[in-house]
């Protein structure tokens, strides 16, 4: 190997360049706090404007027709800048995965000119979206962007886009630890001490920019009275398994939607299929006005009304669920996350309406239902349950009823991963992943290497074999082995167990079923282990 194929190596083990990472993380989520923060004052605006323009001409015919007109003129002007820059299209999120994987190469400066523009006009139709698939596509972009004007490295540049993804969620949410498990644990798919302290860093400052603009005050203002008694328990179990037919429910109805009824008119007219999100958003502007954006109306009936009766929880639930369906699986450029959250909170309101009027519990534990919801439902839907356990709290402002909240998103994930159900941007992302080529940045790669870090599991392949023994793919190659803190020379004779950190070097052409192999030979399991993978793959 020559010596500039070392030196990714010698920067990575070096705690100069961890450091100088944490450096460019904090710059990272400086400018994406910004970006992201404009964002959210431009839907903001747009929002009002679209209020007060309702307001206004409720009653009136020629502003209820001008009204049509102008939803036409922006399903236009949405349409013609999706065409000219595709990786805008839908939340984002997907697109940001791909990027980390290096199997999308966006142009970071289109993209975040055309998603900013895109988010307001979609806000300004009143389209049932949410910000933060396009914050942390924003975030992301800006990381790329930074790591562009260092003239980082293709291994590097993907840490720092992850860090923009991290303050972007953190931005959207002004929740820092939501962005930081979500990085992780939904882009980057990786645990290292450097990557958690630049992306911590990222998150962080993100955060920091947006609650001296925007103010510190959590997004969902709900006031626990107290927790709920050990005695009723069994409503928290019952709600888990609620919260996991409705995740797995919300899951079956997008993907039906975006690939089956949407899926035959991309086939004949494409991106004409927005007309449908924009038609109904004409209508719902002077029949249902709560049910349009991205569902802060209904927040604020949470957080300034009592109990909500059981007929308008079930219309507001059903129409949220629909017109958010249908503008989300439109490809129309916007998140789904704050919808969700907002249907959470609904499906929680309806449970704790039933179980305070049917089965005695006071009606003051009706919002620590609403809370516990929210962490069902994300884990549900996104099957990420740490994730969305930090960010009921995160959202709340409040630590109250951990247990409570823990015990539902546990069970919800379970019913939803038995239900057999793909979590949802997993499956957007294979989606994304079968209709994009296999690498289009792959002509510059040759000879290039990246590197990934790797924990061998109890029971994985891996586990107590000697590296001689294990057949190696030929573009993968082991150049460090940590075990307990100290490091392990990897020679033929080492043998690997469970929780060995292998630092592996990979040929960035070769990198997607490097990655693969790599994640398969160190995936633990409590079954049997089996040689299969590791005869078969990549002899050639």
């Amino acid at each position: 190997m020559s010596e500039n194929q070392h030196s990714p190596l010698i920067m990575r083990l070096s705690s100069e360049h961890q450091l100088t990472l944490v450096g460019e993380g904090l710059l990272v989520g400086a400018f994406g706090g910004i970006i992201v923060t404009l964002y959210r004052l431009s839907l903001s605006f747009a929002e009002k404007m679209l209020r007060a323009y309702i307001t206004a001409m409720t009653g009136n015919f020629v502003g209820i027709v001008g009204w049509f007109f102008i939803l036409i003129l922006i399903c236009f002007a949405v349409c013609r800048l999706m065409l000219w820059e595709p990786y805008t299209q839908g939340s984002g999120i997907p697109q940001t995965d791909a990027e980390v994987m290096g199997r999308i190469n966006m142009p970071w400066h289109r993209v975040l000119g055309t998603k900013f523009i895109e988010g307001t006009l979609c806000a300004l139709a009143g389209l049932s979206l949410g910000r933060e698939g396009p914050s942390v596509q924003l975030g992301s972009m800006t990381g790329k962007a930074v790591s562009r004007g260092l003239h980082r490295g293709r291994q590097e540049e993907r840490l720092l886009v992850t860090c923009g993804a991290a303050a972007g969620m953190s931005a959207a949410f002004n929740a820092p630890l939501t962005g930081v498990l979500f990085a992780l644990e939904e882009i980057h798919k990786e645990f290292t001490p450097t990557l958690i302290l630049s992306v911590m860093a990222s998150s962080v400052a993100s955060d920091f920019l947006v609650s001296q603009i925007l103010g510190v005050k959590p997004v969902l203002q709900l006031i626990f009275i107290g927790n709920l008694p050990h005695s009723n328990y069994v409503f928290v179990v019952l709600l888990g398994l609620v919260c996991g037919v409705f995740g797995a429910l919300h899951n079956l109805g997008m993907f039906a939607c975006q690939e089956k009824f949407y899926g035959k008119i991309m086939t004949c007219l494409p991106y004409t299929r927005l007309a449908i999100p924009f038609a109904m958003a004409a209508f719902a502007a002077f029949l249902a006005p709560d049910l349009m954006c991205g569902g802060d109306a209904i927040v604020e009936i949470f957080q300034t009304s009592a109990l909500l009766p059981l007929g308008t929880i079930v219309f507001l639930l059903i129409g949220k669920y629909i017109f958010t369906t249908m503008s989300f699986a439109s490809g129309a450029p916007g998140g789904t996350l704050f919808p969700l959250v907002v249907l959470s909170m609904l499906v929680g309101e309806l449970y704790g309406v039933v179980v305070t009027q049917f089965f005695g519990v006071p009606n003051s534990y009706v919002v620590n239902f609403v809370v516990m919801a929210v962490a069902g439902m994300f884990a549900a839907v996104v099957q990420a349950p740490v994730t969305g356990v930090v960010l009921a709290f995160e959202l709340t402002g409040s630590l109250d009823a951990l247990l409570a909240v823990s015990i539902v998103s546990i069970i919800s994930f379970a019913i939803a991963r038995s239900l057999h159900v793909d979590a949802f941007y997993e499956h957007l992302l294979a989606n994304l992943l079968g209709s994009t080529p296999r690498d289009p940045d792959k002509t510059g790669l040759a000879g290039e290497k990246v590197l990934h870090t790797y924990y061998i599991g109890a029971g994985s392949m891996l586990d107590g074999k000697r590296i001689r023994d294990i057949v190696w793919p030929k573009t993968v190659r082991i150049v460090a082995i940590t075990r307990a803190g100290l490091d392990i020379i990897p020679r033929g004779d080492v043998q690997l167990y469970a929780m060995d950190e292998l630092l592996m070097i990979m040929s960035a052409e070769d990198e997607f079923e490097s990655q693969k192999w790599a994640h398969n030979v160190c995936r633990g399991s409590i079954k049997p282990r089996t040689t299969s993978a590791l005869s078969s793959t990549d002899k050639s």
